[in-house]
């Protein structure tokens, strides 16, 4: 085992797990194993089996030889790229958490690689612990509801592309979503920020000129759809979406597209939920680096 997966190892052997999770764990493999009696199953690398997928993870990291085995069979290479490393289950009434921790593995920038895994490690313990303070306050105060829900989605996976979505969902009463988006150059093992696609921050214009654009549009043909934006009636300035942030939440796409993203209520009422604008390459090619990304 490598020196940065041992330190990854020592951080999740630190952490404590709840007993839920000790109970999931038990199920999912005792139900393996019954499967594994009774037929050959296809297996399904998600967090449902999330004892499978840690095992999984382990094994590919501690067995070079497995690991290259595995990358030589057709497909494999991109189930092992994120995996759940660790998932958080509580289940009590009135009070519920899920929350699932990505681990990205086989980079060939293995500090890289540690960042990114350290960083949603740590993320999610502290989301776990806010959990956990929160419903002890609620119990004490006679009670509430609370309920977290987190996880991760691959938005776009090719050659030279990966992109990873982080969500936490909060619902007391009211629900919340925040997303966080990491997208990696595979090719040249490294992370891709929004401000290094650019020759200057004339993006932030003309990729927000874009956006309102599209919002106008949008509520044009579907009048189901609001947004805070200029020229949309009840929309107080304060609320208005002026421009978006240097470092916003992107994408790019499996067409090479720029995909921005907003979290629930920041540019719109929370009906709409966390919104995305794809953004027509022409509209930013005079600013744009290059085309390596971006096509």
């Amino acid at each position: 085992m490598n020196k940065h997966m041992k330190h990854l190892r020592k951080e999740y052997d630190d952490i404590p797990i709840p007993d839920e999770l000790d109970m999931i764990v038990d199920r999912a493999i005792n139900t393996s194993l019954r499967n594994r009696k009774q037929k050959r199953v296809k297996y399904r690398w998600i967090s449902g089996a999330c004892a499978a997928a840690l095992l999984f993870l382990v094994t590919i990291n501690a067995s070079p030889a497995v690991a290259n085995a595995l990358s030589a069979i057709p497909g494999m290479d991109r189930v092992i790229q994120v995996l759940t490393l660790k998932q958080y289950v509580v289940e009590e009434k009135n009070y519920g958490a899920n929350i699932k921790v990505p681990a990205v593995t086989n980079l060939d920038n293995k500090a890289l690689e540690s960042g990114l895994n350290e960083k949603y490690m740590k993320e999610n313990k502290a989301l776990f612990d806010k959990f956990q303070t929160e419903i002890e306050a609620l119990k004490k105060q006679g009670g509430g509801h609370l309920n977290v829900d987190a996880g991760y989605e691959i938005k776009t996976d090719t050659d030279e592309i990966l992109s990873i979505e982080r969500y936490v969902v909060e619902s007391a009463g009211s629900s919340s979503e925040q997303l966080k988006l990491d997208t990696i150059d595979k090719k040249n093992q490294i992370l891709i920020t929004l401000p290094m696609l650019f020759k200057d921050d004339q993006y932030i214009r003309l990729i927000s000129g874009n956006i309102k654009e599209q919002m106008k549009s949008q509520m044009k043909d579907n009048p189901d759809k609001f947004y805070w934006v200029h020229g949309a009636s009840d929309v107080l300035p304060t609320d208005e979406f002026k421009a978006i942030k240097k470092d916003q939440n992107f994408y790019i796409n499996k067409n090479g597209k720029l995909v921005i993203v907003f979290d629930k209520y920041e540019v719109a009422p929370g009906y709409m939920g966390s919104v995305e604008f794809e953004i027509p390459t022409e509209a930013i090619a005079n600013d744009l680096v290059s085309h390596n990304y971006i096509k």
